[in-house]
Parts: structure tokens; C-alpha cells; sequence
């Protein structure tokens, strides 16, 4: 009964949180911005790409595909949470997919080597990294389980016993 209560405030939680504006906000954030990467690597960055020396062409490649992979992640998770949003599935449901989910995939290299790259590839890796840190927040407050609470009761209960079992002898 107790852990139905939990797995229920927890829900309760998730539905706050998914039926804010603020999950309306990081979804959009999130899919622009998904959509602004695969815009950026089919076009400008192609040609940006053919631009640069062997080195930095293979670091372009690393870390696009970094990117791309990290992007893909937190799509993901994004779309698990608008799912429990519109009643597709129930956070319980969700955290068990979740587990899929890498939100610490794909880090980007040495900052000495990504800062080598186009600027516009060095803007998505910076702006993916900070919605990765965001998600990663939300998620540890979304699906942390609740402590579990022991009653402690009256602290002087344990004290009156001593004192009755003293007197009753």
C-alpha cells in the first residue's frame, strides 16, 4: 500500500512536470534543435567539413557523430515524457524504457580539439551539453524513488516504557 502511494506521488510528480509549460519549453527546445543539427550536417556543415585539414576532419566526424548520438538520446527521453504527458504510457511504464535511454552518451573530446572545429558545430555541442545537463536533472528528480520514511513516532514513547516497566516490578 505504501509503495502504491509512492509509485502514485511519483506520478503525480511526472504529471506536474510534464503538463508544465516548462516540459512544453524544453520538448520544443530539444526537437529545434534536433532538427537545427541534421539542417547544419546535410548542408553548411558538408561543406564546412571538405573545407578542413585530415586532423580536424576526422575530429569533425568524431564529434558530429557524438553529437548526433547525444541528440538521439535525448530526443528519446523527451518523447517517453510527452508520452506520459498525453497518456500514452504511465511514468512507471516510461522509467522502465528510460532504461534505454544513455543521457550520458556520446561526451564530447577535449575541449582543445573541439575548439578546432566550425564554430556553428562548436554552438550545437555546447547547446546540446547544456540541454544534456538539464535532462539529466530532470530525470534524477523525476525518477528518483522517494526516501523511504520511518516513523518515529513519539520520541518519548521508548523513555515511558523504561519508566513503566521500572514501577510495574
Amino acid at each position: 500500500m505504501e509503495r502504491l502511494q509512492a509509485e502514485g506521488a511519483l506520478v503525480q510528480l511526472s504529471e506536474r512536470f510534464t503538463n508544465s509549460a516548462a516540459f512544453g519549453v524544453l520538448f520544443r527546445e530539444g526537437m529545434d534543435l534536433v532538427e537545427e543539427t541534421a539542417a547544419y550536417l546535410d548542408g553548411a556543415g558538408r561543406v564546412e567539413a571538405k573545407a578542413l585539414d585530415r586532423a580536424v576532419s576526422l575530429t569533425y566526424a568524431t564529434e558530429s557523430m557524438r553529437l548526433t548520438t547525444r541528440l538521439m538520446q535525448l530526443a528519446s527521453w523527451l518523447l517517453l515524457h510527452r508520452a506520459v504527458k498525453e497518456g500514452e504510457m504511465t511514468l512507471s511504464q516510461a522509467n522502465r524504457e528510460k532504461t534505454k535511454v544513455k543521457l550520458t552518451a556520446a561526451d564530447p573530446g577535449p575541449a582543445d580539439t573541439v575548439e578546432k572545429l566550425p564554430a556553428q558545430l562548436q554552438d550545437l555541442i555546447h547547446r546540446s551539453m547544456s540541454l544534456q545537463t538539464r535532462v539529466r536533472r530532470l530525470d534524477s528528480t523525476i525518477h528518483t524513488p522517494p526516501a523511504e520514511h520511518v516513523a518515529i513516532g513519539n520520541p518519548l514513547v521508548p523513555h515511558l516504557n523504561a519508566l513503566k516497566a521500572a514501577f510495574e516490578r
